[in-house]
């Protein structure tokens, strides 16, 4: 049967093409077209397969060309040539090759004024254009000519035509030899007159679609550098930009004006950004091969547009870029390299491990053993919470010194957590312009009270003296603070501060703090601290919902950029601050704000008054890079209240930001924190993030062409007048806050219960010591039993930080470490049964120096692990040694995990490591038939799916890419052996599924998360064939009080988990800006859009003129 429609099909053609009989051409066309205007694509894919387009266009050509071309015929056929023809991917070349452009022409000229007739032959035209090999040649043969003489100004008639004739123009423009073309020949300004006419006379939005297609033409025209000098030329930045901005809100308009934005953006002038060079402001002389080069001076060097023409008809299928990247070679895959240093150097790590050969006489914790710390001054301040402790300040009994007993909050067990599925969080309302971060938290008027006075006095004083260069130490200055009288009175100021306004944080102490901060050595010898960093930070007590972003954020934002070109009058453009320039830059008897970076953990660069209420920001690229720029920390001062500021940080690298889906920045408040409320929240609002007009030379990136920047914009309405406030990319974790915590930590535990043993792992290259920490649990007692049983616990290793931007992951690790080390019978079990060996900062000069990605020879660690050089990458190489070292004596670890932040995705997940799904998702079946896996990788996700709030498993991924051979995760896998060797990333936003759902992550989700990996880890070895009787019987006697409660939980969880699977890791944005300039965004191209105006004019076929697009028709035609 098949084959005799085959057959049918091919007779019909085949006479089509050889018929001179008038009646019979028209019978088979009207059989085609029944055929065809029923039914899917597939008939017409059918029809292409044996030829159809050959014999339409065959028959066109030999139609036109008698005496007096029939368009009885003619009509018809066209019709059906742009049915066809959209369907046919190599239609142009065939129509070229066949002749029938050049027919098209001519009958389109012949036909000037008779519209029906014009309007088909564009149609075959639009087809034809679609090829751009072919519109390159129609453009040659005079076509852009011939349109512009049927586009006319303003007209209410032959609207169908006009409308027809801008599209096919629009598709010629995609050639960049037409465009060139339409450059030399003027038709910029001739195309910005018609916009203008038509916008400005078209005030009942009748013809939108005639506007956008103007518009389509200068937007390709603007694909090339000559086009974009040719529209700035003709003031079409102005013109546009003008006839615009009355119609923002009109969204009938939204096709012109989102086609505005992209032209405006295309052709806004491209500019290196305002720095004197690409080079971070720090540098810092490294060991190595890196040669000194000098700085990289930002120059104007762009990109110009390529000569080729770049046929896009192939039938090349898109291949994923991931897919590329995965590794397909099975040997690599699953082979074990050796040894990366002389086997005797692991010896060295016997020392960092005593706790499996010491007896526990000599190895009971001492607080600060072996760290060699100057602080025994500061003893006596050290901060110890007390019964008067102000409530609701997030304290638990595990977070007082051992031993001593008094009346705190007590905090909830982790399982009664899990059990209650944390469906009693408390929430903030989604913040609306100017709303006041702080308002929900309890107000004593918000320092308009008697006590605004005091604070005011105490903040005084606290600039003049509690900040000098002394205040502060750093590795230059006298270890003791008795040598100079100056620091002695701001120490004794300090201590009057304190004493007034007590801190009662849980596990951190301002006199330790500053005493850990003298000993921190930075590039630039920071003299200053961050106040929040010193004071302390106490979580809000409710979480806060992801901002509702509002639409048109983003278009604003451009055209207010486009107005800062043309309209340069009320520009101030003044700098207020810069660490490229001498000090002072700040006039403190102006009322700009003052900005300041240059202390631990800070990023600012420069920054720029633009008016008076806005300023553009850069960030300092990480040291020895010309990249990076993400992470940002910097203190702000001389705000007035309820006046809404707006920053610009214009030069972020990313090509897209969580800041696009509801995340905010961070926020801390001096006063706020003098009056007793010391958190970071999120603030800001208007966010958006989009790509700007700055570029990067090619010269300096290396690369092919320039590098473009993007900007994140948000406004801020600060709590107070006259503050000092905070403003960081997410909650600034710093490496003295570290090494303040785990002093605390230690000291707050029972050292005849827990092991806890901080030690150095090694020097950084800036000088500064990475920590180890050791957590167990004491031996029960000193014979020679309890000591083996304490020898044979499995180890786990978890390293977080190698990303210092990423302090997200310092704040998982702090709940990881207070968890581990508490009473929680959880915590107890884990201690009991395993070894903890974590190094919670693997690049501690990068956190201090305020990096975002880099150590200080500006390289990226995590991808150090193949080969790292105990010179240049210390820390990644007494990592890989100590984990050698555990291999070596049989210690291999159960787990190793990596902490990490993302910022594009949402949620917690883990990436993992798989031979075969690698192979399954790269198409590779080569040599899997006989590969033997352990699957227990996936055991572990999928326990942290059920129990964590903030995890997801759909977001999990054990793939082994090719760019990530030399990350942690994948060296720990293939050298170690490990395979359960995972990197977790928590989200810098927030979450979009679970309880969490719409809520960003504030420290205490963070740090809940901790705690449930530990969680994950105790149940990961309840599942295991290992798991001793012991451990069993003491799990089964922990949950089996309520074993069905949790069971239950555990089930919801499970089936949240598939409905997560489900969602989109990015929803989109209610408003998509095309970054891009070869946008696939304009629809000229629709298939069903040409289909409907065919079928549309099928019925009006018999009448001489078109029916007019009235008020209406084309309202309805938007797409």
């Amino acid at each position: 049967m098949a084959e005799q429609e085959a057959s049918g099909l091919r007779v019909l053609l085949r006479t089509l093409q050889s018929s001179s009989d008038r009646e019979s051409t028209l019978t088979i066309l009207q059989v085609l077209g029944d055929l065809l205007s029923v039914g899917t694509d597939r008939r017409i894919r059918y029809m292409i397969s044996k030829g159809g387009s050959e014999a339409l266009l065959q028959t066109l050509v030999n139609t036109a060309r008698t005496a007096s071309p029939d368009y009885d015929i003619l009509l018809p056929l066209f019709r059906l040539l742009a049915k066809v023809g959209l369907r046919d991917k190599k239609f142009g070349q065939k129509a070229l090759e066949l002749e029938a452009l050049d027919v098209t022409l001519i009958l389109a000229k012949k036909n000037l004024s008779h519209s029906q007739n014009l309007l088909h032959c564009l149609w075959a035209l639009r087809v034809f254009a679609f090829s751009v090999t072919t519109g390159a040649m129609l453009g040659i043969n005079g076509a852009m000519e011939l349109l512009l003489k049927v586009i006319t100004p303003y007209t209410q008639k032959s609207t169908r035509v006009i409308r027809a004739a801008t599209e096919v123009l629009a598709a010629l423009l995609k050639s960049k030899s037409n465009s060139r073309r339409a450059v030399n020949r003027g038709y910029v300004t001739i195309l910005l007159r018609l916009h203008q006419d038509w916008h400005s006379h078209d005030t009942t939005n009748s013809y939108v679609l005639i506007r956008r297609a103007l518009l389509l033409c200068l937007r390709h025209i603007a694909n090339l550098r000559s086009g974009r000098e040719a529209f700035l030329a003709a003031q079409g930045m102005e013109i546009l930009f003008s006839t615009t901005q009355n119609c923002l809100d009109d969204k009938s308009l939204e096709p012109v004006i989102s086609l505005v934005l992209q032209i405006l953006r295309q052709c806004y002038p491209k500019s290196p950004l305002p720095l004197v060079t690409a080079s971070s402001a720090y540098s810092f002389p490294v060991p190595g091969n890196i040669t000194s080069e000098p700085p990289h001076v930002l120059t104007e060097d762009f990109e110009d547009d390529g000569e080729e023409e770049e046929d896009k008809d192939s039938d090349s299928e898109d291949v994923k870029e991931e897919d590329d990247d995965l590794e397909t070679d099975v040997n690599k895959l699953s082979s074990k390299p050796g040894l990366d240093r002389p086997e005797e150097e692991l010896m060295q790590y016997k020392a960092m491990c005593l706790e499996l050969t010491c007896s526990f006489e000599e190895l009971e914790s001492k607080p600060g053993d072996g760290l060699n710390y100057d602080e025994t001054q500061y003893a006596n301040h050290l901060h110890i919470l007390t019964a008067a402790s102000p409530k609701g300040l997030c304290l638990n009994k595990d977070q007082i010194s051992w031993g001593q007993e008094r009346e705190v909050p007590v905090q909830t067990s982790l399982l009664s957590r899990v059990k209650m599925g944390r469906s009693n969080i408390h929430l903030t309302s989604k913040k609306g312009p100017g709303i006041n971060p702080y308002q929900n938290a309890q107000s004593n008027g918000l320092g308009i009270c008697s006590s605004g006075s005091e604070i005011s006095d105490i903040q005084a004083s606290f600039k003049e003296d509690a900040w000098d260069i002394d205040a502060i130490s750093c590795p230059r200055i006298s270890a003791s603070f008795s040598n100079s009288t100056r620091p002695r009175e701001t120490a004794e100021l300090i201590d009057k501060l304190l004493q007034t306004h007590p801190t009662h944080i849980a596990f951190h102490d301002p006199y330790l703090y500053m005493a850990k901060a003298r000993r921190t050595r930075s590039v630039s010898d920071f003299t200053m601290m961050a106040f929040p960093d010193f004071w302390g930070h106490c979580p809000p007590l409710s979480a806060q919902s992801m901002l509702e972003r509002k639409c048109g954020v983003q278009r604003i934002r451009i055209f207010e950029d486009v107005r800062r070109l043309i309209q340069p009058s009320d520009i101030i453009n003044k700098v207020v601050f810069s660490l490229d320039e001498p000090w002072p830059l700040q006039d403190t008897t102006s009322d700009c704000l003052r900005f300041f970076s240059k202390f631990e953990s800070g990023n600012l660069r420069k920054a720029i008054q633009v008016r008076e209420l806005e300023y553009d920001l850069l960030i300092n690229a990480d040291v020895n890079s010309t990249q990076h720029q993400q992470w940002f920390y910097f203190k702000v001062s001389g705000m007035r209240d309820a006046v809404p500021y707006r920053f610009n940080i214009i030069n972020c690298e990313k090509a897209n930001s969580q800041f696009n889906y509801g995340m905010q920045p961070t926020l801390y408040s001096v006063k706020e924190a003098l009056l007793g409320r010391p958190a970071w929240v999120r603030t800001g609002y208007e966010i958006c993030y989009y790509k700007n007009h700055y570029r990067q030379s090619a010269a300096i990136t290396g690369a092919e062409s320039g590098k473009c920047y993007y900007t994140l914009t948000f406004a801020v309405t600060f709590p107070h007048a006259e503050d000092v406030c905070y403003l960081a990319y997410h909650y600034p974790y710093t490496y003295t806050a570290l090494m303040t915590h785990l002093d605390v930590l230690e000291k707050s535990v029972n050292p005849k219960q827990v092991y806890f043993r901080q030690e150095v792992l090694c020097q950084t290259l800036g000088g500064n010591s990475c920590p180890l920490v050791t957590i167990t649990a004491m031996p029960e007692s000193n014979t020679a039993d309890h000591l083996e049983q304490l020898r044979q616990r499995p180890y786990q290793v978890i390293t977080a930080r190698v990303h210092p931007g990423e302090s997200n992951a310092s704040w998982v690790m702090k709940g990881t470490l207070e968890f581990l080390v508490s009473s929680d019978p959880v915590a107890r079990l884990l201690r009991e049964n395993f070894i903890f060996k974590i190094i919670p900062m693997l690049n501690p000069d990068g956190v201090i120096n305020g990096n975002h990605r880099c150590s200080l020879r500006g390289e990226d660690l995590n991808r150090q692990w193949l080969s790292p050089s105990a010179r240049l990458q210390p820390t990644i190489y007494h990592a890989k040694g100590l984990l050698h070292y555990l291999g070596s004596i049989g210690r291999r670890p159960m787990v190793f995990c990596d902490f990490h932040g993302h910022s594009q995705k949402r949620n917690v997940f883990l990436y993992g490591c798989s031979i075969k799904e690698t192979l399954w998702q790269a198409g590779s079946t080569v040599g899997t038939s006989n590969l033997l896996e352990d699957v227990s990788y996936r055991t572990l996700p999928k326990i942290l799916d059920k129990l964590a709030p903030a995890f997801t498993l759909s977001s999990c991924s054990f793939l082994v890419e090719k760019s990530r051979a030399s990350t942690a995760r994948v060296v720990v896998w293939r050298e170690m052996g490990v395979s359960r060797s995972y990197t977790m990333e928590s989200s810098y936003g927030g979450c979009n599924q679970g309880p969490y759902q719409g809520l960003q992550f504030g420290t205490s989700e963070l740090e809940e998360m901790g705690s449930m990996f530990c969680l994950g880890l105790l149940i990961l070895e309840l599942k295991s064939v290992s798991c001793s009787r012991q451990l069993l019987t003491c799990a089964a006697a922990l949950l089996n009080a309520e074993e069905e409660s949790l069971d239950h939980h555990l089930q919801r969880c499970s089936s949240n988990s598939s409905v997560a699977s489900e969602l989109d890791d990015e929803p989109p944005c209610l408003e998509e800006i095309d970054y891009g300039t070869d946008s696939s965004s304009d629809q000229e191209g629709s298939v069903s859009k040409l289909d409907r105006e065919i079928q549309e004019c099928a019925f009006h076929k018999d009448e001489g003129e078109e029916e007019e697009e009235g008020p209406g028709q084309g309202r309805k035609a938007i797409p």
